[in-house]
């Protein structure tokens, strides 16, 4: 990758979701951000003036170990060469990961190598998401962008039933240990409220310890400036390298923002309604279950992906692309779903199929989000060769790279913001019928039960 300068930050979003979610919070900061679906070419970067961030959005949520360690060893590199200061890897602020499966602890072993810090940043607390973290544990509202209950992230109802990351231990400490040796260390609550220099001291003393990865806690946004002056700070003389969730853009963004390394204030303007919409759901989330119920219940038309069809039938995905059509053309928006909620038949009947296609039981997960997501992504790209609708919506952190490269996009840019981790995008597909539509990438805990309909409209 040839160097942009100069770049304040690159990151790598382990799905589409997550890295929308980073570009949404750089960009209401005021940093000219754009998002590559791969380490982007001295050519592709000329197409975009003024960027001061760039990020990628990945898979490796969805990867093995084995996987993840190619993946991220070009990825790290390739943003290492780009000579930001701050190199970020992106994860879901639920944290969302397992020893063979989206292993974090494994991007931390590989971007340990590349980078050769003397120690790793790990910010999982996103106040302005509901997720917060205290003396190690995680706790997470129900849902992004609603009112949801906090919970203990071992008894969330949706993580702790995660379909492919189930998670029984809050302590992020004891969590990661199961994924990589290096030692964790821990600036606290406490600390992380008290004085700069108490801050200070509390990190210098986990580094004397020698913790090799650093975590700190947050309960409250105007926490966020204070730790992003320490990850500023690491960054002077090398490139730092931190993980965890968009807490990292807001801590960072937060810090620049009062020290005037960046002024820009963007007036947003309003995108105002598209309709006829197209949503494409790869979730599972009981959030999204709600939401596509909302959405049938108040206009909008359903279609439902039969898991027999997509994996048995040639051209199975014909009969999907006509209906979606015929409904688009009469004034519709429309919802098409791969599950409703993690109890839906349909996700013990693809597990099935899959095993019975000789797919081994923890490959399932990644085959399953590869499948769906390739279905998705190719109804949606057909309709587009003729039915021209303005906006789409693409909900699931899983599924969502897949999509995005079976539609051919290369890049997007933030053009409004919505729900606080789901910007509303413009996407760049050169070649593509997607080319210039507007994209909103939707996590499978964001938004309000009405999601689908203020993204319709055009509203925050």
């Amino acid at each position: 990758m040839a160097k942009q300068a100069p770049l304040l930050l690159a990151y790598y979003g382990d799905d589409f979701t997550g890295s929308s979610d980073a570009l949404d919070f750089l960009s209401r900061a005021g940093v000219k951000t754009v998002l590559f679906i791969a380490p982007p070419t001295p050519e592709q970067l000329a197409r975009y003036e003024g960027i001061e961030a760039i990020g990628i959005a990945g898979m490796t949520r969805s990867m093995n170990p084995e996987d993840m360690e190619k993946e991220l060893k070009v990825a790290f590199s390739a943003l290492k060469d780009s000579g930001a200061a701050q190199v970020h890897y992106k994860v879901c602020s639920t944290f969302d990961s397992s020893p063979k499966i989206g292993s974090i602890g494994k991007a931390i072993d590989v971007g340990a190598k590349i980078f050769n810090h003397n120690y790793i940043t790990l910010l999982v607390a996103a106040p302005q998401l509901g997720r917060y973290c205290a003396f190690g544990n995680l706790f997470a509202r129900m849902g992004i962008g609603s009112q949801g209950e906090i919970h203990r992230l071992d008894r969330h109802p949706s993580m702790s039933k995660h379909p492919t990351t189930p998670v029984d231990e809050s302590d992020l400490r004891l969590h990661l240990g199961k994924q990589t040796d290096k030692k964790v260390g821990l600036v606290d609550i406490l600390e992380v409220e008290g004085e700069e220099a108490s801050l200070e001291k509390a990190l210098l003393r986990e580094l004397e310890d020698q913790a090799e990865v650093v975590l700190f806690d947050a309960l409250y946004p105007d926490q966020m400036p204070k730790i992003g002056r320490l990850i500023d700070q690491a960054g002077q003389e090398k490139t730092h390298f931190s993980v965890g969730s968009s807490g990292v853009e807001m801590a960072l963004g937060a810090y620049w923002k009062y020290k005037g390394k960046i002024d820009q204030e963007i007036n947003w303007s309003h995108p105002g309604r598209a309709t006829p919409m197209l949503v494409v759901s790869g979730s599972g989330s009981p959030v999204t279950s709600g939401q596509i119920s909302w959405a049938l219940d108040h206009g909008f038309e359903g279609v439902a992906l039969d898991p027999e069809k997509v994996i048995a039938e040639k051209n199975g995905l014909d009969g999907y692309v006509e209906e979606v059509k015929a409904k688009m053309a009469a004034g519709k928006s429309v919802v098409i779903h791969t599950a409703l909620g993690s109890d839906d038949p349909r996700m013990a009947l693809t597990k099935k199929l899959l095993t019975q296609n000789g797919i081994a039981s923890e490959e399932v997960s990644s085959k399953t989000a590869d499948l769906f997501g390739k279905a998705l992504g190719s109804i949606a790209r057909q309709v587009a060769q003729e039915i021209r609708y303005q906006r789409l919506l693409i909900a699931g952190g899983d599924t969502s790279s897949k999509v995005a490269r079976v539609l051919g996009i290369e890049a997007v840019e933030m053009i409004a913001p919505l729900v606080p981790g789901a910007p509303l995008c413009k996407a760049f597909a050169p070649g593509s019928p997607l080319d210039g539509v507007e994209v909103n990438f939707k996590g499978g805990q964001v938004g309000a039960e009405d999601y689908f309909g203020s993204v319709e409209k055009g509203e925050n």
